[in-house]
């Protein structure tokens, strides 16, 4: 894991010579950093993106590659479902809340159908069909999914449709779609600096950012930038200090980045008094899988049930790593599991099979009857299709019967010639919180103005999100906000 390094800001004054000046300079080649560098090229801005690994892409493109769209999409459309923005802003308003940012959220539904079709314009195709079920990601091309619209309390909240967008290809989408935006970028006319790490922003005497300094192949660099920097540097997942000051939740997991994510750019940032929100914010995801979660039930170490289990798979994670006591498992019966189909097990087997409950209490060190009484209560009303006590989906709902098996997600799964094991804990994770910026990706200092010359977007800022989070929102806010804050930069506001 990275640690800090000294983000000092050098003054203009002591540059004796630029070794490369554009109009604007983008910092970090993910999704934000293609999308702003595509959104400046195109209005008439020369851009030059600097990237500290060998070619883009960054967690970007190891990501599953949903994208969070609604509003009435075609894919929607054709599926059969009517959305609005205001459908759609009603749900993410309580999925990410609380503390959600309503005015960056706001503008982020309304303009959702629109930022579908630039991704379109852009080259990425969307197959109009549904995957009808709770899970990580369909292991099919179907074009849209849900992720938790139609799950209580959320279904009550707001008119249910689903707006996980895929772009078509199975398994993990995020490298295609950031094989799209870099080749959109360098179409506009961006032109990219790979193996450059920027090192520190450079501050004129009116406190104005107009370049970073970088380091290439041992050698330090100056970059000029006339109009402005963005900052598309990524989150501080892989920054251990940086984790232990602001979001120790995530100490001891695993994480869902490049290994490049060390808050580098949030620190350049905050070195000249740029302000920061919600940084002790951040999204787990726990390798359990959906389709046995869903047919079974989810217990903490007591086994007792703590969440409807058929909710966006990222909201019961949360729940069990910050709230419950650990280890969790995934409790389900042999009707269940053989249900599962194939590809949906992703590998994934019982750790312990046993005949009766108080055999499978007694595997997993529980308190003598609690796993018995957990199943029993939930039996009693499965049986009638209902859970009074977190209102899981009658359609998931079946009496448990013996033999019984328990799941460990601290083994994690397989998928796509991936291995997904949480570090020994059966959760990874990553930050949410960042630079505070105005919805056009400018850079709030500590006394509520903006820093000159400084925009920021994607993990490196702190987006649309509050306490909670949705798979796709940060593709989605990565690119919707990184296209302003480059069209912002080239404006040289």
């Amino acid at each position: 894991m990275s640690s800090s390094r000294p983000v000092t800001p050098v003054r203009a004054g002591s540059i004796e010579r630029y070794d490369a000046e554009t109009d604007v300079l983008v910092v970090g080649f993910g999704c934000a950093g293609a999308s702003a560098a595509y959104e400046a090229a195109s209005a008439g801005a020369r851009v030059l993106v600097l990237e500290r690994a060998g070619g883009p892409g960054g967690s970007s493109a190891l990501s599953g590659g949903e994208l969070y769209l609604g509003g009435g999409t075609p894919v929607q459309h054709a599926c059969g479902f009517e959305d609005s923005p205001d459908e759609m802003f009603g749900y993410l308003t309580a999925a990410l809340g609380p503390h959600a940012d309503k005015e960056k959220l706001r503008l982020y539904c309304d303009g959702s159908p629109g930022h579908y079709q630039w991704f379109v314009d852009r080259g990425l195709e969307f197959e109009p069909t549904l995957w009808d079920a709770p899970t990580w990601m369909p292991a099919t091309r179907d074009g849209l999914m849900w992720l938790g619209e139609n799950a209580w309390p959320y279904n009550e909240i707001a008119v249910p449709a689903p707006r996980g967008h895929r772009c078509a290809t199975e398994g993990f989408g995020g490298r295609l779609v950031m094989e799209r935006l870099v080749a959109a970028a360098g179409e506009a006319g961006a032109v990219t600096h790979a193996d450059t790490l920027a090192t520190a922003l450079i501050v004129d005497d009116t406190g104005r950012v107009v370049g970073v300094t970088a380091r290439r192949h041992g050698r330090d660099l100056a970059y000029r930038a006339r109009r402005g920097v963005v900052l598309t540097t990524g989150g501080f997942a892989d920054n251990e200090e940086m984790l232990a000051d602001h979001a120790p939740h995530l100490l001891g997991h695993g994480r869902i980045s490049d290994g490049l994510d060390d808050g580098s750019g949030i620190r350049m940032a905050s070195a000249i008094g740029a302000a920061t929100r919600r940084m002790g914010t951040v999204e787990l995801a726990l390798t359990a899988l959906p389709a046995m979660v869903t047919r079974g039930m989810l217990v903490n170490a007591h086994g007792q049930r703590f969440v409807n289990e058929d909710v966006y798979p990222g909201l019961f994670s949360v729940a069990a790593v910050l709230t419950q006591p650990a280890p969790y498992w995934v409790i389900i019966d042999e009707e269940g599991y053989e249900s599962v189909p194939e590809a949906e097990r992703w590998g994934v087997v019982p750790r312990f099979v046993t005949e009766t409950l108080a055999e499978l209490e007694s595997e997993l060190s529980m308190p003598q009857g609690a796993l018995e009484t957990t199943v029993g209560t939930y039996n009693t009303y499965a049986a009638r299709g209902e859970d009074p006590y977190f209102h899981k989906d009658p359609r998931w709902l079946r009496p448990l019967a013996g033999p019984f098996a328990a799941v460990d997600p601290r083994a994690g799964f397989h998928q796509g010639g991936r291995t997904s094991a949480g570090a020994g804990t059966g959760a990874a994770g990553f930050t949410l919180g960042g630079l505070r910026t105005t919805v056009d990706g400018a850079v709030l200092d500590v006394s509520g103005g903006t820093v000159p010359g400084l925009y920021a977007a994607g993990r490196a800022s702190s987006g649309i999100h509050g306490e909670g989070y949705v798979s796709g929102t940060s593709l989605g806010d990565g690119t919707f906000f990184g296209r302003r804050a480059g069209a912002a930069a080239a404006g040289g506001g």
